[in-house]
C-alpha cells in the first residue's frame, strides 16, 4: 500500500470522492464495518481517536486522526460534524 499523507479534519470537505467503493473483496468491507462501528463505540464511550486511511477520486491516500461520533452504511461522522464516505475508506485503526 502507498504511504497516506496525514490530513487535518476541516480540510475533508475540500475533498472529491469516488462512488465506487475502494474495496473489492466483501470480506474487507465487512470488517471494515466491524472496525468503524468499532471506532465509534470507542470514541462515544471513553473519547478515543481512530486513524482513518482512505482514498480521493484522484487516488490518493489520506489518513485522518480523530474521534468517531457516528456511522451509517453511507457515511461515516467525525468529530466537528466532519462526514466521510464509507465507500472511501481503505483502513480504520484505534489509536
Amino acid at each position: 500500500m502507498k504511504t497516506a499523507n496525514l490530513i487535518e479534519k476541516e480540510r475533508i470537505s475540500t475533498l472529491h470522492f469516488s462512488k465506487e467503493d475502494v474495496l473489492k473483496d466483501p470480506n474487507a468491507r465487512s470488517r471494515r464495518s466491524y472496525d468503524i462501528n468499532r471506532a465509534t463505540i470507542l470514541g462515544n464511550a471513553y473519547r478515543n481517536k481512530a486513524a482513518i486511511t482512505f482514498r480521493t477520486d484522484e487516488g490518493e491516500l489520506k489518513t485522518v486522526e480523530t474521534t468517531v461520533w457516528a456511522n451509517d452504511d453511507k457515511f461515516v461522522m467525525l468529530k466537528a460534524g466532519t462526514f466521510l464516505p464509507l465507500k472511501s475508506i481503505v483502513k480504520v485503526e484505534n489509536c
